[in-house]
C-alpha cells in the first residue's frame, strides 16, 4: 500500500492562515466555503461571482481536495456549526441577563462573546 502525499495545485495548508485549513492557495479562500457554495448548486461560474478571484481550476482543485479529504474537511464544518451555537447561546444568554439588550457597558469577558450577525433587538 502507497503512503505517498497527494498535492493538490493551488491548494495550501499554512499555520496562521486561516486557522490552518485547507484554503487556495495565495488568497485566504477556505476550501469549506468552495464546498459549501458548491453542495447549495452553485455552478462554477455563481461560485466564481461569490470569489471572483477564482479560476475554474481553483475551484475544482478545492472540490477534489473535499473529495479526497472529506472526513477532515466535514470535521471543520462540524467544529464551525458548534463553535457558532455556542456563540449563539451565549449571545443569547448575555443579552437576556440585560433585559433584551446588549450591555451598555460590557465587561471585558461580554465584550469576547462574539454578535451573532445580524442581530436585532429581542422584544
Amino acid at each position: 500500500m502507497s503512503t505517498a502525499t497527494i498535492h493538490y495545485p493551488h491548494v495550501a495548508k499554512t499555520p496562521g492562515i486561516c486557522g490552518g485549513k485547507a484554503r487556495i492557495e495565495g488568497t485566504r479562500v477556505r476550501v469549506q466555503s468552495v464546498v459549501l457554495l458548491h453542495e447549495e448548486g452553485a455552478s462554477d461560474d455563481r461560485i466564481r461571482e461569490q470569489y471572483p478571484d477564482l479560476t475554474p481550476a481553483q475551484i475544482h482543485a478545492a472540490l477534489a481536495y473535499y473529495y479526497d479529504n472529506r472526513e477532515e474537511v466535514d470535521a471543520q464544518f462540524e467544529e464551525d456549526d458548534r463553535f457558532f451555537a455556542e456563540a449563539e447561546q451565549n449571545w443569547a444568554e448575555l443579552v437576556a441577563r440585560n433585559g433584551g439588550q446588549p450591555p451598555s457597558d460590557p465587561t471585558p469577558e461580554e465584550r469576547a462573546i462574539p454578535r451573532p450577525l445580524p442581530w436585532t433587538p429581542q422584544k
